[in-house]
């Protein structure tokens, strides 16, 4: 079949799970019947039907709140984790603009989380983007350094969407706590992954979303602490849902999937850990055995073992993930990944431009099999080093030419 003006000879295996993932057939059981039977609207107080969509909100509410060490109260029902990011960071700035008019955040954040402090600025707030070193962690000390007496929030993320690297939240949250400043993180890509317990973290605000936990798109959910509450401006006015801070029915079906995802990602985390830990060794071993110059970008040591961002030296990026047209990667975020400008992560970890356009994400699931990481192995392989044979870099590199020393003349 030829889509996009791609010819594709079957269905790719994916390997795109940073992204999203599936749904669990587990999941979608548990939505069914509130598509077809159970239809009322949960906000309906006269009926059975408002009353049944009403309770399999509240149990999912549960079930979120579960995973994550919060009361159910502490949940607030969102679109996703872009929807609760920006009610975070632009929510509570304004609700406290009169005494906090200062950000910290990280240059490596989520596009969503980045453009919510460049609108803030617009209106006039500061923000300080914090560096990371080359393995992707920020730096307490910095950190420590940039809050002032007029910082109103610090926003960092838990594992990055790209290099799946792992802050350390809870050394961040004892920073924020003796500082007494608000502290958002960014969970997407942690919920259901690693163990998050809101209060050995010590967050105000927890950003989550459900297409990345095996659970449907369109739906995610932000943690409100309660004791010391936190207070944000709502970004969307209405019909008072979800106690003011979003308003808007809330979609029933969505949010059972969310919350039977949760369930299931408490009851299988530690057996998928193991699973896709082994998946990452065979597929990082299987193709450092057979190239040379395979980078991991990110810290080795403190990352989401389903995140393996690689970068091939003497082989371009786009090249590469057009040969790999059997394979789902990516050479980044979904978000950004049309613009052929190197991944901004990338080059906060100050990665060389010419190795930050090579890399290719890896992202492994729950489904992925044995067979599949085999099988990317072999066409990854048999990719880089099609196109390694065309460089001329790389012939030089093997006779022993350092490139970097080259100066290339202009014609």
């Amino acid at each position: 079949m030829t889509i996009k003006g791609v010819k594709i000879s079957a269905r790719p295996l994916y390997l795109d799970m940073q992204a999203t993932s599936p749904v669990d057939p587990r999941v979608l059981d548990a939505m069914l019947p509130y598509y077809l039977a159970r239809y009322g609207n949960p906000h309906s107080r006269t009926h059975l039907y408002g009353w049944e969509s009403d309770q399999a909100v509240e149990t999912a509410r549960s079930q979120i709140a579960d995973l994550i060490g919060a009361s159910p109260k502490e949940i607030v029902f969102t679109s996703g984790a872009t929807e609760s990011n920006n009610i975070s960071v632009k929510g509570v700035m304004k609700f406290y603009k009169e005494k906090k008019r200062h950000v910290v955040t990280t240059q490596t954040e989520h596009k969503c989380v980045l453009d919510s402090c460049r609108h803030l600025q617009q209106e006039g707030f500061e923000v300080t983007y914090l560096p990371v070193g080359n393995d992707g962690i920020v730096d307490l000390e910095k950190l420590k350094g940039s809050i002032r007496p007029d910082t109103g929030l610090v926003s960092v993320m838990a594992v990055n969407n790209e290099i799946g690297v792992i802050q350390p939240m809870e050394e961040i949250g004892e920073v924020c706590k003796e500082l007494n400043v608000p502290f958002h993180t960014d969970a997407a890509q942690a919920l259901g992954k690693i163990p998050i317990d809101v209060d050995k973290w010590n967050v105000s605000l927890m950003s989550l979303s459900g297409h990345k936990i095996y659970g449907p798109k369109g739906v995610g959910a932000l943690y409100m602490r309660r004791r010391p509450r936190i207070r944000v401006e709502p970004q969307m006015n209405g019909g008072g849902q979800e106690r003011g801070i979003r308003s808007g029915t809330v979609p029933t079906p969505l949010v059972v999937g969310m919350g039977a995802a949760c369930e299931l990602a408490k009851r299988e985390m530690e057996y998928d850990d193991k699973r896709i830990r082994a998946l990452q060794e065979r597929l990082l071993n299987g193709v450092r055995a057979k190239l040379d110059g395979v980078v991991v970008n990110g810290s080795v040591e403190r990352r989401y073992a389903g995140n393996l961002n690689l970068s091939f030296a003497y082989v371009e990026g786009e090249s590469l993930l057009m040969g790999l047209k059997d394979v789902a990667v990516s050479s980044g975020s979904a978000c950004t990944s049309a613009s052929l400008e190197p991944s901004y992560v990338l080059r906060a970890l100050g990665v060389d431009e010419d190795m930050a356009h090579t890399s290719i994400r890896f992202g492994i699931g729950r489904f992925t099999t044995e067979e599949e990481i085999d099988r990317a192995i072999e066409l990854t392989v048999q990719q880089v080093e099609k196109l390694r044979e065309m460089s001329p870099l790389y012939e030089m590199v093997k006779e022993g030419i350092d490139i970097k020393q080259i100066q290339w003349a202009q014609h």
